[in-house]
């Protein structure tokens, strides 16, 4: 009998309900079994599905069947026939193992060491094979190729496989995780697609994106398909997922969107090996019950693919239901150590729980029972299950097969808690693998070196590499494959950032409304993405035109419908609205910034956001966009730890751009003005989509903030060259006096601006103001600069770019921003002069922007004291200056501040 914290496990249909009249049940349950053996099963599931339907109509109350038997979902004479051969399928299936397992156990001798994992692929292979055999379509297939989501723990697979196509090298897989040591032969452990452009497409080892990102590739696929840019009808979404993956909150957080916009072009295929990295995922429970009850309370269509065919004809003598009532009963861990036992131990704990059940085994030996499979190794249930998946319309599908971590691999690995780690195979174990696959290969050859073991290859005229490749042809080309044809874009022209450069004349913007400005007109072509609150950005202008993604339409009558500004939806809508979701918003982001490898098709996405939970929330979804090689625009808006006001600390954002600066395919600027982003917008583009020989594969960062400033127009002759790289001189001294620098980014800008009027005023001291559009730029470069000082001594050494601005420039520098020290700080050892930061250190909090800045010493008031304290040390101004600033500007009161505008929506 189960345990009492078991129940949820099953169906519980009956539970707390008396059966009144026994007999009369058993008569309608022979009737149906009646049902089943005439007319067979599909009929008996309408039957079943049209009373389900007519008890709802007569308020006769049945519960949602959220789990079913711990049986294959589709039965035995509705599986079709296997189109393939299997037996020539079995020998290159069993060579792939064989040579995956190979690799990593090479690249774990004493003198490497590097590791890797033999048992995921030994596990998962089946699935793959018969997908990449009869399902997978390649980028040259006429209807257009599939998106793969690999597991990237399996990668040795994917790579054993292409050596037997002939895309790889012996060479190449003893290259395996030395990327460097062996280039340009060196192969990176995981799906990476920026260290392997030509092969990988989609990052998946940072468990829980590639489920993310997967159900947003399948909705980016119906977006370019609804907006006629692209057919896609026939191309399909696949992903590789683990169960102990599935508790990643990012693994199931999304399944909604799959199915409330019915992407029938996606399937999950969960390797259930009951197994997460150090031991079973349910060990007191059934993961596959709960991910079945899961994904179908999200609206998913669940196949479930657990036994083998041999398990086929014991299931059919079950003809009391004794052998399902202990399949649903036993916990993962009992099924786990059955893999890590015995025939007999089977035949003893499992088959041996009933009499009934003991005897449909009685003339089976212990080995007969210890190769009933597990159905994730069955290629004609895999098969089965993926046709019914490419068959099913109106919902995504999710198969979940269950199948053995480290199959085949010997007892020290089959379904151990450590196999996970296990990186490399005993000689006893490479023997008994390589007679369980029946690899030519003999024991001198493994004996000779245990870390040389031989890789195999059948020759290219053998039936099996020869029938593998003809597979790949006719499915349209190998995978996993990174296409690079693109069509070229046509990048836009001055006119789209003619109303930016003018500045915003007598009336005051926020730099947020200045880029928006900027998009309303790059919108006529590009994409853009935004979450929930595109009207705090000041985008709902965009909604009548523009209007909002939705596959199914407006169906329902807006409530705004008679406003200037309605809301609208419809499936060619342009801009993705994700809801209050950034992890989705991100995923989408990166479907549409590598559309331009995947199908060929160049987008720019923009995705705006509130900037506290940007890099701060799904900075790992950026660093695997990164990996992806993803490009677009991420707009931080309501930037600043003191410019969102009343918002509070969780909201104050004051270090996205240190966290963003962490990811080398990120540029990030904190523009002040209008024209400053007109030109890093317009380089943006021409560095994404341009034909100059460098790095495409970037992402633009702009923080932009909601404070309403004058915003003026673009000056006569303004340095571009320094805007782009960084940093320019905005307002020259218009005093003589003692010397200091003003460094300000963003919404600092107009503070440095008044800090350098009342330096000249109240104390005769002659500031400069720099507007520096990029303290991340700066620092890039100029470590760049010492890099190559450090490798090439004796030559003459490049100055760093903003110690180039700064010849020349005297007195001591005061830098100072909207955010962390940190950041200002980026830059101390490239300036000459003496260095002070200024920097809203520390929590934020709800107050006004003057209040707030005074609070943290970054106000105009603040900026003054800071520069006359270190021309005061240098004997430039009284000593008693800095004192009698803090007196007259009542420093220490927060009250007295007055730096910032109130206004600016929040």
């Amino acid at each position: 009998m189960p345990s009492s914290s078991n129940h949820h496990i099953l169906s519980g249909l009956t539970n707390n309900l008396e059966d009144s009249d026994n007999e009369e049940t058993q008569e309608w349950l022979e009737s149906f079994e009646d049902l089943i053996e005439t007319q067979g099963t599909a009929r008996a599931q309408y039957i079943m599905r049209a009373l389900l339907q007519h008890a709802g109509t007569r308020s006769v109350g049945v519960p949602m069947v959220t789990t079913t038997d711990y049986v294959n979902t589709i039965p035995v004479d509705q599986e079709p026939g296997f189109p393939g051969d299997e037996e020539i399928e079995r020998r290159y299936r069993a060579i792939n193992r064989w040579n995956a397992a190979v690799m990593v156990h090479r690249a774990q001798r004493p003198e490497i060491g590097v590791g890797g994992h033999i048992s995921s692929y030994a596990g998962v292979a089946t699935l793959y094979e018969v997908g990449l055999n009869h399902f997978f379509r390649g980028p040259e297939h006429p209807g257009g190729g599939d998106q793969v989501f690999w597991q990237g723990h399996s990668s040795p697979g994917n790579y054993a496989r292409a050596y037997l196509e002939g895309r790889l090298s012996e060479e190449e897989l003893d290259g395996f995780r030395q990327e460097k040591t062996k280039a340009p032969h060196g192969l990176p452990s995981y799906p990476h697609p920026r260290n392997m452009p030509d092969f990988w497409q989609f990052p998946t080892v940072s468990m829980g994106i590639g489920p993310m990102n997967a159900i947003y590739q399948a909705q980016f696929n119906r977006y370019l398909h609804n907006r006629g840019i692209k057919d896609t009808s026939e191309q399909r979404v696949w992903a590789f997922l683990g169960d102990g993956e599935m508790d990643e909150p990012e693994s199931r957080g999304l399944l909604q969107l799959a199915a409330n916009d019915k992407l029938d072009n996606l399937t999950f295929v969960v390797n259930c090996n009951l197994q997460r990295l150090d031991g079973p995922v349910r060990g007191n429970g059934k993961i596959v019950q709960e991910l079945e009850a899961f994904f179908r309370g999200a609206g998913w269509n669940v196949i479930k693919v657990l036994w083998g065919r041999e398990w086929d004809q014991l299931l059919a003598k079950d003809e009391d239901g004794e052998l399902v009532r202990i399949m649903n009963e036993t916990l993962d861990g009992d099924y786990q150590t059955y893999k890590a036992e015995s025939g007999g131990f089977i035949r003893d704990h499992f088959f041996g729980r009933s009499p009934r059940t003991k005897e449909l085994v009685a003339d089976m030996t212990d080995d007969e029972i210890w190769e009933l499979k597990r159905g994730a190794h069955d290629y004609h249930k895999v098969y089965a299950a993926y046709r019914a998946a490419v068959a099913h319309e109106g919902q995504p599908t999710v198969i979940l097969a269950q199948g053995v971590k480290g199959y085949g691999l010997g007892s020290h690995f089959e379904a151990r808690n450590a196999t996970h780690q296990m990186k490399k195979l005993t000689l006893e174990d490479l023997k008994n693998f390589r007679d369980h696959l029946r690899i030519p290969v003999t024991d001198e050859q493994i004996e000779d070196d245990l870390y040389n073991a031989p890789y195999y290859h059948p020759g290219p005229d053998s039936p099996e590499i020869k029938y593998l490749l003809e597979r790949r042809k006719e499915l349209g080309g190998f995978l996993p494959d990174r296409p690079h044809a693109q069509r070229e874009i046509a990048l836009p022209g001055a006119a789209a950032y003619a109303s930016a450069k003018k500045g915003s004349g007598k009336q005051m913007a926020a730099t947020t409304m200045a880029f928006v400005r900027i998009l309303k007109d790059l919108l006529r072509d590009k994409e853009s993405i935004v979450p929930d609150e595109a009207r705090t950005f000041g985008m709902d202008s965009f909604f009548p035109t523009a209007k909002i993604y939705n596959p199914n339409g407006q169906n329902y009558l807006s409530v705004d419908r008679e406003l200037m500004l309605a809301y609208k939806e419809s499936p060619q809508g342009q801009i993705l609205h994700a809801g209050i979701n950034e992890a989705g918003s991100t995923a989408a982001f990166t479907a549409a910034g590598t559309s331009y490898a995947t199908h060929g098709e160049p987008m720019v996405p923009v995705y705006i956001f509130y900037s506290m939970f940007g890099f701060q929330r799904t900075g790992d979804s950026f660093w695997a966009a990164a990996d992806q090689m993803t490009r677009g625009f991420i707009i931080g808006a309501t930037a600043g730890r003191t410019t969102l006001t009343g918002e509070g600390l969780q909201h104050a954002d004051g270090h996205s751009p240190i966290l963003a600066s962490t990811n080398p395919a990120v540029v990030h600027y904190d523009p002040a003005y209008g024209y400053e982003i007109a030109h890093i917008v317009e380089r943006g583009l021409e560095q994404m989509y341009g034909t100059g020989d460098e790095d495409h594969d970037v992402m633009y960062y702009l923080t932009v903030y909601n404070e309403p400033y004058q915003q003026p127009a673009e000056p006569e002759g303004v340095d571009v060259e320094g805007i782009l790289k960084g940093i320019y001189l905005l307002a020259p001294a218009q005093k003589e006096g003692p010397r200091t620098q003003l460094l300000a980014s963003g919404v600092a800008v107009p503070w440095a601006l008044e800090a350098q009027r009342l330096l000249a005023e109240d104390w005769g001291v002659s500031a400069d103001v720099w507007s520096v559009t990029s303290w991340v730029n700066l620092r890039r470069d100029g470590v760049a600069a010492e890099q190559q000082a450090f490798l090439n001594p004796g030559e003459g050494s490049r100055t760093p770019y903003v110690t180039q601005q700064l010849a020349g420039a005297t007195g001591p520098v005061v830098a100072v921003s909207d955010f962390s020290s940190e950041l200002p700080d980026m830059i101390r050892q490239f300036v000459p002069n003496e260095f002070a930061s200024l920097g809203a250190d520390g929590f934020g909090f709800s107050d006004t922007r003057a209040g707030a800045r005074r609070h943290f010493k970054i106000d105009s008031h603040s900026i003054v004291v800071r520069a006359l304290e270190m021309l005061a040390k240098r004997g430039e101004v009284d000593w008693r200056a800095p004192g009698e600033a803090i007196e007259k500007y009542r420093l220490n009161d927060v009250t007295a501040g007055t730096s910032g505008n109130a206004g600016g929506d929040a």
